[in-house]
């Protein structure tokens, strides 16, 4: 089967895989060869893709994930090769995101630190799991 990434900006990734897993709003989930056409909107989180022996992990940054016909589309805003991603600046974005929501400052945008914060987790997690 074959998958497609794309951001406003790229393609992230276009290739044939064996096996996609990711974050739907709904909870996570997989696809394999000869799955039934599938539609979810994603939350923030890792897509895993494996192709024969190898895996790799992108970012996902909410969008539209659609399975059809032994072809996969993932449009996001964002997305992120996991080997591409500066682990130490994730691990500061996580820091300013956990120091805006210990501030219990009625000013602060309570959601939008909240998905700062799980930007930046997802972004650590695949970066760490990349680059081992």
């Amino acid at each position: 089967m074959h998958l497609k990434i794309i951001t406003h900006e790229r393609v992230v990734f276009d290739e044939d895989v064996d096996e996609i897993y990711s974050k739907g709003v709904d909870g996570e989930f997989g696809i394999l060869k000869g799955h039934v056409p599938f539609m979810s909107a994603l939350d923030i989180g890792i897509t895993k893709i494996v192709q024969g022996d190898k895996s790799k992990l992108f970012t996902t940054m909410g969008g539209v994930f659609q399975f059809k016909d032994e072809e996969a589309l993932i449009l996001t805003q964002c997305a992120e090769y996991g080997e591409e991603i500066d682990e130490m600046r994730a691990r500061k974005a996580l820091e300013r995101a956990k120091s805006r929501l210990a501030e219990h400052n009625a000013e602060i945008d309570a959601k939008r630190a909240e998905a700062a914060f799980a930007r930046a987790m997802v972004r650590l997690k695949a970066s760490m799991n990349n680059n081992k």
